[in-house]
């Protein structure tokens, strides 16, 4: 990467930092509805991974998926429109949190039902594959899905039909409250592959940088030879979602993770070897701020959808 690139990358990577805590904000005022699953640590994946993608390959994920949206090129604006349930948002106001998407930007959504995308992944390589086309899907899914069936299913029939998969697994280390080590009789997820004998990786997901070079490297192998599972170890700071009392874990790990914060770490990278200096960095961190600044006030002056929305978008339209 070169230096403007390296810039982009640590924009967005506090654009999330900054929009998920003002998403939360304005869940706490009552101005957000439905569920809310904050991306705040795993910044470094979404990142990574997605900027490792060519343009015609496509991404879907599951809930946790404001970061992701912003990765694919949605803007803060849309996101937060969408979050207050706005006409302005990606899906009209009508999907809220669990469901951002947009077909343009090659993000094929934001999936509420555990696990339940990843069928979905495989459709689209197929048809792909099928039309003779050079696209990957990248399928990004935390550590809690692959402990039901729809994971085994789609990993089994990807690799049967050798689909141009990229299987991302973001280990937070917890599925809802329940540590993978309780829930996962094989913790090391990456190995999960292993029964289908499929290629696999783990990496830090707290370094952006090493997030990219191993997304870029599958990334290779699924275009050549197939189905790959990529498993990326980070950790949610906040949690699972805005209504979690967080019993189940001490604050010490917390704060563990937080000393290895993927933002403060491709920062410190930035400055100590020569990038951007501290004056550069902060330009952009105002740049955010202000970005967030007019994401909220668009998304609070756009209207709400109409009450016969209720009743569109619900059937494709034929085409004659």
């Amino acid at each position: 990467m070169d230096k403007g690139e390296m810039l982009l990358l640590y924009h967005e990577m506090v654009l999330v930092r900054r929009l998920e805590e003002k998403a939360a904000e304005l869940y706490q005022q009552g101005k957000v509805g439905g569920f809310l699953h904050l991306y705040i640590g795993q910044e470094a994946v979404g990142s990574g991974v997605v900027s490792s993608r060519r343009p015609e390959d496509r991404v879907i994920t599951a809930y946790r998926d404001h970061g992701i949206a912003i990765s694919c090129g949605m803007s803060a604006e849309i996101v937060m429109a969408e979050l207050l349930g706005k006409k302005t948002g990606c899906s009209k106001g009508k999907g809220g949190s669990m469901h951002l998407a947009d077909v343009n930007l090659n993000f094929w959504g934001g999936h509420a039902i555990v696990g339940a995308h990843l069928p979905l992944a495989v459709g689209m390589a197929l048809a792909d594959k099928y039309q003779g086309s050079e696209a990957a899907t990248i399928c990004l899914f935390g550590d809690g899905a692959t402990n039901i069936g729809y994971f085994h299913e789609s990993l089994n029939l990807s690799m049967v039909w050798s689909l141009p998969v990229l299987w991302v697994c973001e280990n937070n280390q917890y599925g809802m409250g329940t540590s993978v080590e309780r829930a996962s009789a094989v913790s090391e997820i990456r190995r999960k592959a292993d029964g289908y004998g499929m290629q696999n990786d783990r990496v830090d997901g707290m370094d952006i940088l090493q997030v990219r070079a191993a997304t870029e490297k599958a990334l290779e192998y699924v275009r050549k030879e197939g189905p790959y599972l990529l498993e990326v170890v980070t950790y949610r700071f906040r949690g699972h979602s805005m209504g979690d009392p967080e019993r189940y874990r001490e604050s010490d790990e917390v704060q563990k993770w937080k000393d290895d914060d993927p933002i403060g770490i491709f920062r410190n990278y930035l400055l100590e070897n020569g990038h951007h200096n501290l004056e550069t960095l902060d330009a952009e961190d105002q740049k955010v701020e202000d970005e967030i600044q007019q994401a909220v006030q668009f998304a609070e002056t756009s209207p709400d959808p109409a009450p016969e929305a209720l009743f569109q978008d619900i059937y494709v339209e034929g085409v004659e």
